[in-house]
């Protein structure tokens, strides 16, 4: 009998039905139970109470949009196989799986090794361990991971696959908007997705948008450029990744951490244990540190005793930095000409981008990157 699981989603007010065998058994991996236990945010939680939610929850909820769109595809007469299904499903299922500890932020000290290399590292780990999965008769795990990892990596033929997994229009960023919107209460991030999936096609192997959808993705642009500001670069937001990162490096410095990891000597494994818990249960008992900074860091972050921080438009001078004191800039850009463009497919054949599709988005707002530069220190 085939095993089916059913999972709720608050997001999409409705049920996930997952019956492929070879993604529950990927589901029940550790690697990827370990998400559970990685806040999509990070330490955004602290600026807005709601964003509990985790890689888990998230790559889930991207898993479901990418079974719609590859429906929507097919009954729009494109010829994608069961097999390139399921490795789809699979690259876009994995894609966050290489993420550290509170995701972002500590990739900067934790880890020099960047999360897209320990996705691929963990892929490969999960194909080569697949033999030995105890799947249906007929399936075969390895040739579905092995295809997963080809679309993951963009070497796989059919590169709108790939393109459904990570570009500026991909189930990834569908996804983490409404998703990321729901759990902070920030309606900026509300996106027409349903719209936007129905709206797909492939034109010459690229993925593009029907006509009918520029509006639907227009606001999308917008919207991501609106949740950077208001929820991602949140000057609170900032101030708390400073504070734990000062804590990480102290730790470092004091040879009191055990979660750093570099690239020449490391360990998959030992890293694949490390989670959010790890690290709040080591400032947690590093509050009690003979070292007065790294007590006090510690002690800042658990009482939440957040610095201050400044926003201007030009460089901060004459700022000694410290555990306590920094500078630092931001950089934000809605749209990445570098990237492969989001295409409108018209109803006479023609394919243009979107820079020269809309109305509303010319090159020149597109293109505008807005850089901010920030200076924390203690309260007074």
């Amino acid at each position: 009998m085939t095993k089916r699981k059913i999972i709720n989603d608050p997001v999409y007010d409705g049920f996930l039905s997952i019956e492929d065998p070879v993604i529950l058994q990927v589901i029940e991996h550790p690697y990827f139970q370990r998400q559970r236990r990685i806040k999509q945010l990070g330490l955004t939680y602290l600026v807005y109470p709601g964003a509990m939610h985790t890689r888990f929850s998230h790559m889930l909820g991207a898993l479901n949009l990418m079974k719609r769109a590859l429906e929507t595809l097919k009954q729009k007469g494109v010829e994608i196989t069961d097999d390139e299904c399921r490795g789809a499903k699979l690259a876009i299922l994995l894609h966050d799986l290489g993420h550290g500890p509170f995701s972002h932020t500590s990739e900067r000290v934790l880890v020099d090794v960047p999360h897209e290399e320990i996705t691929l590292l963990m892929m490969q780990r999960m194909r080569d361990e697949s033999g030995k999965w105890k799947v249906e008769s007929g399936t075969d795990a390895q040739k579905a991971l092995s295809m997963c990892i080809d679309i993951f990596t963009n070497t796989y033929h059919k590169h709108f696959l790939h393109q459904l997994v990570s570009s500026q229009l991909d189930m990834d960023r569908l996804d983490y908007l409404g998703r990321d919107s729901f759990f902070t209460g920030v309606s900026e991030g509300i996106v027409g997705t349903d719209r936007i999936i129905s709206m797909l096609n492939v034109h010459d192997d690229e993925l593009v948008i029907d006509e009918k959808g520029i509006y639907s993705v227009e606001k999308f642009i917008i919207s991501r450029r609106l949740m950077y500001w208001q929820v991602y670069m949140h000057k609170t937001v900032i101030a708390a990744d400073q504070l734990l990162l000062s804590i990480l490096r102290r730790a470092k410095e004091l040879k009191l951490s055990t979660f750093n990891f570099q690239l020449s000597t490391f360990d998959l494994d030992r890293f694949a244990e490390v989670d959010d818990d790890d690290i709040m249960v080591a400032v947690k008992h590093w509050q009690h540190s003979d070292d007065e900074i790294l007590s006090t860091l510690c002690r800042n972050l658990v009482n939440r005793r957040l610095p201050a921080i400044r926003f201007i438009n030009t460089p901060f001078e004459g700022v000694e930095c410290d555990y306590f004191h920094g500078t630092g800039e931001l950089h934000n850009r809605s749209y990445d000409f570098n990237d492969q463009e989001i295409k409108v497919l018209y109803k006479d054949g023609r394919c243009l981008p979107i820079s020269e599709a809309s109305d509303q988005l010319d090159r020149h707002f597109l293109e505008k990157q807005v850089t901010k530069y920030y200076h924390y220190f203690p309260k007074q």
